[in-house]
C-alpha cells in the first residue's frame, strides 16, 4: 500500500512517502533527533487523545519526533532524502536522521546560503545541524548519499521513470528553474522562491507538494504547467499555510479538493485564502499527523489525534497498521 504521512513536528515540514515500489521518500525534516525513550513516547501519544477541545485541539503542544515515527512505522532505510530549500525549519535534526537511515540520494538546490555565528544567537535550532548540510551540499558527493540538483522538469530512473516504461515513483519537479535559484543567490536572503515543488502523480490522483515556493515560483509553474495542477487531490501548502505576504491566486488553478497546513500561531496561517474560495483544509494542530493511502480513488485519510477525527466522523476507527484514525475518503464532503 503506498501510503503519505504529514508529520506533526513543530513550526516545520516532513512528509514521509512511502511507495508502491518499496522506495521511502522523505521530503524535509524538524524536531528529529535521536530515539527518544519508548515510555515517554507512549506517554505523549496518549495524552494527546485527551486534549481535543472546542475549537482548538492543541496538537502543535504534542510533536513527533521523525526518528521515532519512522521506526515505529517499521521504516529502517531511506531511499531519496529531499531538502526542498536551505531553511533550518526544514532542516531540524538532519544531521541525525541522516545518521540513523543512511539516505541513499539526497535532492538540493544549487544554493549558496551562509550563516554567521549571530544566526545562532537565541535560535531554536542546531548550528551542527548547518554544518552537516553543508557538507553535503558543498562537498558535492557522487555517492554516500548521490547528490542530485534537479531542475523543472527533469526526467530520470527511479523518480519519475522506470526500466519498464512507466512513471517510476510518480515525483514530476515542477519547480525550481535555474533562474530562480540564480535570483535566490543574488539576493542572498530568501531562498523561498528556489524551493522544490513536487507533483505526485499516482493513477488519477495528484498531489503537490509545494515546499517553501512563493510567488514568482508560481508564476512560473501555472504558465508552464497549467493542465498538470489545474483541479488537484491534495496540496501540502506552500509555507506550512502561513499568510506571507504572498497572493494565492495559484489556489484558483490548483483548486485542492484538501490541503494540509503545518503549525503556526494561528493568527499567522492564511484561512481567509482557503475560506473565501471554499477549500477544505486540515491542520496538524488539529489532526496531529496525517496519513493518506494515496493508491486507492479517491484516496482515504487517517490522522493520529482521536478526537478530531471522531468529530469529522462519529464512525471512526483506529488502523493498528497505521497507527491512526480512520476519517474517510477525500473528498469535497470529507469535512462538515
Amino acid at each position: 500500500m503506498a501510503t503519505l504521512h504529514f508529520l506533526n513536528v513543530k513550526q516545520g515540514d516532513c512528509t514521509v512517502i512511502c511507495h508502491k515500489s518499496g522506495h521511502t521518500t522523505v521530503i524535509d525534516v524538524c524536531n528529529a533527533k535521536h530515539p527518544e525513550d519508548a515510555k515517554e513516547e507512549i506517554t505523549s501519544v496518549f495524552s494527546q487523545f485527551a486534549r481535543g477541545v472546542s475549537g482548538n485541539f492543541q496538537q502543535k503542544k504534542y510533536p513527533v519526533n521523525p526518528i521515532n515515527y519512522l521506526k515505529k512505522h517499521s521504516i529502517d532505510s531511506v531511499f531519496r532524502y529531499v531538502q526542498t530549500h536551505p531553511d533550518m525549519d526544514h532542516m531540524d535534526g538532519i544531521k541525525d536522521f541522516f545518521t540513523q537511515f543512511s539516505p541513499i540520494n539526497f535532492w538540493d538546490t544549487n544554493n549558496t546560503k551562509e550563516m554567521d555565528e549571530s544566526s545562532w544567537v537565541n535560535s531554536p535550532y542546531k548550528e551542527d545541524d548547518w554544518h552537516f548540510y553543508k557538507r553535503l551540499r558543498d562537498t558535492n558527493p557522487n555517492d554516500d548519499p548521490k547528490r542530485l540538483t534537479l531542475l523543472a522538469g527533469d526526467e530520470g530512473m527511479y523518480w519519475n521513470n522506470d526500466k519498464y516504461g512507466g512513471g517510476g515513483d510518480g515525483l514530476n519537479v515542477l519547480a525550481p528553474t535555474k533562474r530562480l535559484v540564480d535570483s535566490a543567490n543574488e539576493n542572498d536572503d530568501d531562498y523561498n522562491d528556489c524551493s522544490y515543488v513536487l507533483l505526485q502523480r499516482l493513477g488519477p490522483n495528484r498531489i503537490i507538494f509545494g515546499g517553501d515556493s512563493h510567488d514568482d515560483t508560481w508564476t512560473y509553474i501555472l504558465e508552464n504547467y497549467d493542465e498538470e495542477v489545474r483541479n488537484i487531490d491534495l496540496l501540502i501548502a506552500p509555507h506550512h499555510g502561513r499568510d506571507s505576504g504572498r497572493s494565492y491566486e495559484f489556489l484558483d488553478v490548483l483548486n485542492p479538493t484538501l490541503t494540509f497546513f503545518g503549525n503556526a500561531r494561528s493568527e499567522h496561517l492564511a484561512y481567509s485564502a482557503w475560506n473565501n474560495r471554499d477549500l477544505a483544509f486540515i491542520t496538524n494542530n488539529q489532526a496531529n499527523c496525517m496519513i493518506v493511502e494515496v493508491n486507492q480513488t479517491p484516496m482515504v485519510l487517517y490522522v493520529t489525534h482521536e478526537n478530531f477525527a471522531k468529530r469529522v466522523n462519529t464512525n471512526s476507527y483506529y488502523d493498528e497498521s497505521y497507527k491512526a484514525w480512520y476519517v474517510g475518503e477525500i473528498s469535497k464532503d470529507l469535512l462538515p
